[in-house]
């Protein structure tokens, strides 16, 4: 089946909107993930125009209605996409970033923006080409028992290029937020938030639907040992330091021991074989959602070269990475590159 397309970093790739079908748990958690967003403001930006965002907790995105964008997020490196009508902006850990024209527009923060202006109804920027945003903020509400959140990579865009049973309803879907928008109707920017929560619940699901590894990357419940959910929290934030469990337990204030001890009896297995699944599990979704190699992708999930993800990966897949690779190609391809 043909499918819509995801793009990071500014390359098309097809993805599948629609949740795998697998007659498990996870599939039924995914089915119950749904997104509550909120509109902080909709925007008529006349060329050259620019705003900043700042970094927060808070997930956030943006959706080009119509004309163009730059979006740069900060960061090593800081990751530029080019933006066009349709294309939904994810930033799911709430990362800083600026949104311009062109990229040496200037750019205030967004609030000092806002702060003589109406949000429902905000003009800015020069005389030049057109371009209308809708801005927001959203949280997910999910069965999954962690905050999939985490899951997600810092950045992800969503391109109107759809084809297939979806089309009918991105395009209309689409087509009926770009009028509100232009309208001014009462309550608009509720049901402009209404709107856009398809769009998230979607990208969000098929994101993590891609990945066939997510049972290994939920966490594990801790039975109310803060200790132990302290030690799989930093576990999951970076699998690819060189972690032993002497250093773990003086993360979390116990001695080796007793952290190897309570470790096993509330997951199920010691922590460092609970490093190899998590590791794994990235290096899959790695593997299925960015063009990275796999050498690129053993540095990023601890692995001391690709040879040594290649043989962990053959034992735990059944098959090696390129290989695997291939086979999700073949399925689904969203395309997310970590910041």
């Amino acid at each position: 089946m043909t499918c819509p397309r995801v793009r990071a970093a500014g390359t098309f790739v097809p993805m599948d909107l629609l949740t795998v079908a697998r007659a498990d748990d996870l599939s039924e958690l995914l089915e119950r993930i749904s997104v509550r967003s909120v509109v902080y403001c909709r925007s008529d930006l006349g060329a050259p125009w620019g705003f900043r965002v700042d970094g927060s907790a808070a997930a956030k995105f943006h959706l080009v209605l119509s004309g163009q964008a730059m979006l740069t997020v900060d960061g090593p490196g800081q990751t530029a996409v080019e933006l066009t009508a349709g294309d939904l902006v994810l930033l799911a850990h709430g990362s800083g970033h600026l949104v311009q024209d062109r990229g040496d527009s200037p750019a205030p923060p967004l609030a000092d923006i806002l702060a003589d202006r109406s949000p429902e109804r905000l003009t800015y920027g020069g005389d030049g080409p057109r371009t209308s945003l809708l801005c927001g903020g959203f949280m997910l509400a999910s069965g999954l028992p962690d905050d999939p959140l985490g899951l997600l990579p810092p950045l992800l865009v969503f391109g109107p290029a759809a084809a297939g049973s979806a089309r009918r309803w991105v395009e209309p879907v689409f087509a009926l937020l770009r009028d509100e928008a232009a309208a001014d109707a009462p309550g608009a920017m509720a049901v402009l938030a209404k709107m856009a929560d398809v769009f998230l619940t979607e990208i969000v699901r098929g994101y993590l639907s891609g990945l066939d590894a997510l049972a290994a990357a939920v966490p594990p419940a801790t039975g109310g040992d803060p200790s132990v959910g302290a030690a799989i929290a930093l576990l999951r934030a970076q699998p690819g330091a060189l972690w032993t469990v002497a250093d773990l337990a003086r993360k979390v204030g116990l001695s080796r021991t007793a952290l190897a001890v309570r470790f096993r009896d509330t997951v199920g297995e010691p922590p460092m074989s609970y490093l190899s699944r998590v590791r794994l599990g990235q290096a899959a979704g790695y593997l299925s959602t960015t063009d990275k190699t796999v050498g690129q992708i053993a540095r990023l999930v601890g692995y001391e070269s690709e040879a040594s993800l290649s043989k962990a990966f053959r034992r735990a897949f059944g098959l090696p990475p390129g290989e695997y690779r291939r086979q999700q190609g073949a399925a689904r391809g969203v395309r997310a590159t970590p910041l």
